[in-house]
């Protein structure tokens, strides 16, 4: 179906940060399969734990126990908020999965009649209908039919409007990114994060957090919300915890979670070995201090080096933004186009919201790369302008 805007590179095959192309042409790859490549192409570490699993086990149902699903749940809850996980195959599933947690928590309460869920502007949470509803951007729900009932959307920083849903007697809960991705990398605030947590407790609504492209490390934290040292009740991730390997887990705890009990959710492929496996080799680099102690000091690197190319290039670049290693540049010239002059100079970059470009390199990228990076991003603001001025 022709439902993706394709860019003209026919990819070979990839290596660490760089992406080589078919026609000989040598990438450097800060788009990483939109920050899920976490680790860079063909990681060894990962290459290994899927050969070695693929010669013993690949897909069995989940009526039987598996053993990496136990195993990664358990290092999950371990280092995080959560008491149980759900796993699934990607991002929307495990939203879809957190929708679904939070209506039955208050159906399990005798609330049943608790189910708006709100969203916010400019948030992105996947493409399954529940997903976009919770979304509610109307470039992805005209067409589909009527609006599911249920969910609404507020403006960031409304705080009037927030304070009126966390008080309404049918609210279940909020959902937001605590760095969006696709929205434009705007970053939540920490103090907002920590006030949204108070008046949630304060009036028994759940928090979800959708960090299935800013969380496991991509901040320099594995979970982007520990910046404000608060936590949510549910939490969707996916993305970076395979590597690459389609893998998504819904995180909550025990009592958020009260109302999934036997039979209400479930998935086939969801935490199959093959997937497990992969994803606790993912995990136990991601989740090493060395790599995150990676990731904040190259993304302090490039957030300085960008705003050194925003006073050389005013008339490209009006802000830098983001957190960690998703860095957003909000452009003036159309930022669709600045991503093909960016891959004249071979360097991918992924787009956004509000005209901006996004950086969403391997979380191992080195500083070399980081520099070299940068070197390409200038190159590119001045073939911006003269592309601008012809």
């Amino acid at each position: 179906m022709g439902v993706y805007n394709r860019a003209p590179v026919e990819v070979e095959r990839g290596e660490g940060a760089r992406l080589y192309a078919v026609d000989g042409t040598v990438y450097l790859d800060c788009v990483a399969g939109i920050a899920t490549n976490s680790l860079g192409h063909a990681n060894p570490k990962l290459v290994e734990a899927l050969k070695a699993q693929a010669d013993k086990i690949w897909h069995v149902s989940n009526i039987f126990k598996i053993p990496g699903q136990e195993e990664l749940a358990d290092r999950l809850c371990a280092d995080s908020f959560a008491d149980v996980v759900f796993f699934t195959n990607s991002g929307s599933e495990a939203v879809e999965c957190a929708l679904k947690t939070a209506r039955k928590y208050h159906s399990a309460n005798g609330a049943p009649e608790r189910i708006v869920i709100y969203g916010f502007d400019g948030s992105f949470h996947g493409r399954t209908y529940g997903a976009i509803n919770a979304a509610g951007n109307p470039s992805y729900v005209e067409g589909f039919g009527p609006r599911l009932p249920g969910y609404q959307q507020l403006v960031w920083g409304d705080r009037e409007a927030l304070e009126t849903a966390f008080k309404a007697p049918d609210t279940a809960a909020i959902i937001l990114e605590p760095v969006q991705g696709e929205g434009g990398a705007r970053a939540i605030p920490e103090e907002d994060l920590r006030w949204l947590r108070q008046m949630a407790d304060d009036n028994g609504v759940l928090i979800i957090f959708d960090e299935v492209q800013c969380g496991m490390g991509r901040t320099g934290k594995l979970w982007a919300h520990e910046w404000a040292g608060m936590a949510p009740d549910i939490m969707a991730v996916a993305k970076a915890l395979g590597g690459g390997f389609p893998v998504g887990a819904c995180l909550a705890t025990a009592e958020a979670a009260k109302g999934m009990t036997l039979g209400v959710h479930g998935s086939t492929f969801g935490g199959n070995p093959l997937a497990m496996a992969v994803g606790l080799a993912a995990y136990d680099e991601i989740s090493k201090p060395e790599t995150l102690a990676n990731v904040n000091e190259v993304a302090g690197y490039l957030k300085q080096q960008l705003n050194g190319l925003k006073d050389r290039h005013p008339d490209i670049i009006e802000e830098v933004r983001g957190k960690g290693l998703l860095v957003g540049v909000k452009l003036k010239p159309n930022n669709r186009e600045f991503m093909a002059w960016a891959r004249d100079e071979a360097l991918l970059v992924a787009g956004g919201g509000d005209n901006c470009v996004r950086l969403l390199p391997p979380l191992n990228l080195t500083l070399d790369e980081a520099r070299e990076a940068i070197e390409k991003f200038d190159a590119t603001c001045a073939a911006a302008r003269g592309k601008m001025a012809a």
